[in-house]
């Protein structure tokens, strides 16, 4: 597996998870409980994994959402 991005706002969380599983990947999400709980303040953010061998076309489809911003670039991040 390989971190995608780190997102924390629950919102989004659910829209990349929307996004990934209609392209056809199955991410995990780290920490995304914790990062809803958290609130608002942004300190636990929900790490986006995806299996390694797909994470450039995940990394496509991030980024044809606007989304790229959000993506770590780096593995092991």
């Amino acid at each position: 597996m390989r971190e995608l991005m780190r997102v924390t706002d629950p919102v989004l969380i659910s829209y990349v998870d929307a996004l990934l599983r209609g392209a056809g990947f199955q991410p995990v999400f780290l920490d995304r409980n914790m990062s809803v709980l958290e609130g608002s303040l942004g300190i636990l953010p929900c790490r986006v994994l995806v299996d390694e061998a797909d994470w450039h076309a995940a990394r496509r489809v991030v980024i044809g959402a606007d989304l790229g911003h959000w993506i770590i670039e780096e593995a092991g991040s």
